[in-house]
């Protein structure tokens, strides 16, 4: 059974138990609400959440885990010998599922019969027919060993959707029996379900804090590995950034690090005035009708999506530079892409991270400190600059470093308006490239993770995390000495 089948019908027992829970209750208090511990809502939800909960978590856990044991169950039964040279072996295993899926997916369209589907003695010609016919495309030929293991996947795989739809359900009605065993007017209901809310509470708190563990343990395990098979010294204090995958590679970082900070920079040297001065507009000089005309047009473009940005870079700000700057005799610019490019439409796209949080917290400074500053003489722009922005700057300090991450995490617009080129120069002009473009690149295909050239990919982000690290402390420690000044 699907997965998703099997979640409604344990949520639609979760319901019947719900008010069986509740007329539990209510029948053991002759009917009389007065003599329940608790609201019968409790006692229903009580069961309704001993029944769903835990037989839910069996489900995501079962079926996170099940495609990797049955990964692994294949790949032991495919003998090394049988493998060409050359071929990994999870190329094989990519092939061994997408010709499971197949037949699954003949046998469901009836291009296909279960018998036929189970006999491995299906020859391969045949197979690529009937697979063609449902919209199974295959790379390769399909050998004898693929499809057997095709098989014995698809076979383990249906045994354990049997395996899991049993437990799930096992689970859902034994609890469901078991709570209302126990449901009676002396059950602390209130308690039971006020206990497992904060369970709940505690457990969405901790996906955010667990996930982030996850990173960075994914981060720093690969790193390692990568730097067992390349030198630190030449990946942090080298100039050239040439990776091959048949060797002799070069994987200098700074190349890729003076992009990233390079069009970081140009970026919110556009963002930030623009976006901090309409603010400051929004917030203490438009008028109300105007305000709510021009601040809601201002965060549409916080809604564009960054590929459209990277459209609009490539086919109309590159072009347009390389007519003032390359071809209108300044000789400054070779082609559209580069760094400016880039930068002014990374820029564009950060000035409602500016600006919209940095309306929110000039709006919260308190009244009292303009109607002070105003009594002390003091003009509107005055009160602005000596007043208001002081006391917003811990806040506007915050918008500055979310739209500095935002720009250093950047790829569409890097990958379509800054080139490919790799190197230190430092006129804003050519073409250039950043660490995030260069992760991609680096994933993208049928990657090696035993060679240097794929695992670099991790040690690339693993840079860029220590560097928005060092951001936010940067930032916590501008928050906290400027904030002393007002409490």
């Amino acid at each position: 059974m699907p997965a998703l089948w099997l979640a409604v019908i344990v949520l639609a027992l979760a319901g019947i138990g719900y008010f069986i829970g509740r007329a539990r209750a209510l029948k053991s208090a002759d009917g009389d609400i007065r003599l329940l511990h608790s609201l019968p809502s409790y006692y229903g939800s009580n069961v309704a959440m001993l029944t769903a909960v835990p037989a839910l978590l069996v489900l995501i856990v079962w079926t996170i885990v099940q495609p990797l044991v049955v990964n692994m169950h294949v790949a032991g039964l495919i003998p090394v010998s049988e493998l060409d040279e050359g071929v990994n072996l999870n190329l094989v295993m990519s092939d061994v599922r997408r010709v499971a899926e197949g037949l699954q997916a003949a046998v469901a369209q009836g291009a296909l019969s279960v018998q036929a589907a189970a006999n491995i003695d299906l020859g391969a010609v045949d197979l690529r027919a009937i697979l063609g016919s449902v919209g199974v495309a295959l790379g390769s030929d399909v050998t004898m060993v693929t499809l057997d293991a095709a098989q014995q996947y698809r076979g383990a795989t249906a045994t354990g959707q049997i395996a899991m739809t049993v437990v799930v359900l096992m689970v859902a009605l034994g609890l469901m029996g078991y709570t209302l065993s126990k449901t009676n007017k002396e059950l602390r209901a209130r308690n039971i379900v006020e206990r497992g809310v904060k369970i709940a509470l505690i457990s969405a708190a901790m996906i955010a804090i667990l996930t982030t563990i996850g990173i960075i343990f994914s981060l720093v395990f690969n790193t390692i590995e990568f730097f067992r098979m390349y030198s630190f010294s030449d990946f942090f204090f080298g100039t050239t950034w040439a990776p091959s995958f048949g060797g002799g590679s070069a994987l200098g970082v700074l190349p890729l690090l003076w992009g990233t900070l390079y069009i970081s920079l140009i970026a919110l040297a556009v963002a930030v005035p623009i976006g901090l001065f309409a603010a400051v507009y929004l917030s203490e000089y438009a008028s109300r009708p105007v305000r709510a005309f021009a601040k809601p047009l201002l965060e549409i473009l916080a809604g564009i999506p960054t590929i459209v940005y990277g459209l609009f870079a490539l086919l109309t700000v590159g072009p347009l530079l390389q007519r003032v700057f390359g071809d209108g005799g300044l000789g400054w610019m070779d082609a559209a892409s580069s760094v400016m490019t880039a930068g002014l439409v990374m820029g564009i796209m950060l000035i409602p991270f500016v600006s919209s949080l940095s309306d929110d917290i000039i709006n919260s400074v308190p009244q009292t400190m303009r109607d002070g500053s105003y009594g002390l003489g003091a003009t509107r722009s005055e009160t602005i600059r000596q007043v208001i922005l002081p006391a917003a700057l811990p806040g506007i300090v915050g918008a500055i470093l979310l739209a500095a991450s935002r720009a250093i995490g950047e790829t569409m617009i890097v990958v379509l308006g800054a080139g490919a080129a790799a190197r230190l120069s430092l006129n804003p002009f050519e073409a250039m490239t950043t660490v995030t473009a260069k992760i991609v690149s680096q994933l993208t295909g049928d990657a090696d993770f035993a060679s240097p050239e794929a695992l670099v990919a991790f040690s690339l982000g693993m840079t860029l995390f220590v560097i928005t690290l060092g951001l936010n402390i940067f930032a916590l420690y501008i928050v906290r000495k400027y904030r002393e000044q007002y409490e």
